[in-house]
């Protein structure tokens, strides 16, 4: 069983909703394609691709609780 799987199981034995854990794996996803593509099509460096995506990460951390208590 892969590790979505079992944050899958475990959220629904727990009644929680799946939004956060699908949200996480989408995000995490986009990522990864967002540095596959500057590391090949762009022709960034390693060391620029992860800077890079570092930021992106951050900014996802600090905009989404952000973007959450502007909806409330």
């Amino acid at each position: 069983m892969t590790q979505f799987n079992k944050e899958i199981m475990a959220a629904l034995a727990q009644k929680q909703d799946l939004d956060e854990v699908f949200r996480q794996y989408l995000e995490t996803a986009i990522n990864d394609l967002m540095h596959e593509e500057l590391t090949s099509f762009l022709g960034y460096e390693p060391m620029i691709v992860k800077t890079l995506t570092a930021v992106i990460r951050a900014m996802g951390t600090i905009c989404g609780p952000l973007r959450l208590s502007m909806e409330n």
